[in-house]
């Protein structure tokens, strides 16, 4: 069973908006504490992460999760590449337990790159 857990990261202390991202907390520690230098190579943000998807709540830690939009992340990130939206999420946001949450299908998203279904298609 994989260890799930919410990035959030909060534009600023006056914001009521928080972005937040679905990781694997084993490997997100890993490359929180500099795992993405093992073995000279780099752990993959597709391990760390159950998918891209960038859930945002204008109400807070109260509030309803909702994809975000592109407007959403330009305005706030100055992009809306998942990539380096991620990434910064990732290197700045704070984490928090996600009591009982264990898989990215619970979101409504999924991770192309962990592999397809029997007929080809994505999990």
């Amino acid at each position: 069973m994989v260890n799930t857990a919410k990035v959030i990261y909060k534009p600023d202390s006056q914001s009521t908006e928080e972005f937040t991202v679905i990781v694997n907390s084993d490997e997100y520690k890993k490359w929180k504490d500099g795992g993405e230098r093992v073995f000279g190579g780099s752990i993959a943000l597709a391990l760390v992460v159950e998918s891209f998807d960038v859930f945002v709540s204008t109400q807070g830690a109260q509030g309803h999760l909702g994809k975000a939009s592109n407007q959403q992340l330009d305005t706030v990130f100055g992009t809306s590449k998942d990539v380096d939206v991620v990434t910064k999420i990732l290197k700045e946001g704070r984490t928090q337990g996600t009591d009982g949450v264990t898989s990215s299908s619970t979101f409504g998203g999924f991770n192309v790159s962990r592999g397809s279904n029997a007929r080809g298609g994505p999990r």
